[in-house]
């Protein structure tokens, strides 16, 4: 039987405010506090309703909530395994240099074989030396196999409609130069 460090548990629906402030101090500390809108009553609702859609993990210290943690699950991807998403995982200031970080990264990876993963995954903010150096202490390494990408509100809204993006020009010579086959037809794409 694995050991589940004694300070880390599930969150519960009355810890939402808690949580809420601690992810509140995230998104200020990643600076996209002016997009962020997660309140109490939508987290009840993903995290504990009926068609919950993610698992928080929340660190104690001193009777306080001093860290959490959300993951988010794929079902399974191409060795038919789930990948867990490791979406969020931030430790109050004050409380820093605990093992609080550590303890909740230890709880997921036992989530992850409860739940037969192959993986976890999760995203470092770039320039953040000191969560790149404890994700390495822990065993995480950087995924050079694949780039991040995303797409924000506009691009998607775009993408839906069929106008092409400012971009797409650039992108269409550079994908074309460097994916052409011998023959020069471009059938590999």
């Amino acid at each position: 039987m694995l050991k589940i460090p004694d300070m880390v548990r599930p969150a519960k629906p009355e810890d939402v405010p808690d949580v809420i402030n601690l992810m509140r101090a995230l998104a200020e500390f990643e600076d996209y506090i002016d997009d962020f809108r997660v309140d109490e009553q939508t987290l009840l609702d993903r995290a504990f309703g009926s068609e919950a859609q993610c698992r928080i993990l929340v660190a104690e210290w001193a009777g306080r909530i001093a860290g959490y943690g959300v993951v988010l699950m794929i079902p399974f991807t191409f060795d038919l395994r789930p990948t867990m998403i490791l979406k969020e995982l931030y430790i109050g200031e004050a409380f820093r240099g605990r093992g609080l970080g550590h303890a909740l990264l230890q709880r997921f990876a036992i989530m992850a074989l409860e739940s037969d993963a192959g993986r976890i995954k999760w995203d470092v903010l770039v320039g953040n030396r000191y969560a790149e150096a404890f994700y390495q202490k822990v065993g995480g390494f950087p995924d050079s196999k694949w780039v991040p990408y995303q797409m924000g509100r506009q691009g998607i809204e775009q993408l839906a409609v069929g106008v092409k993006h400012p971009t797409a020009a650039l992108a269409d010579a550079h994908l074309h130069a460097d994916y052409e086959t011998p023959q020069g037809d471009g059938s590999c794409l």
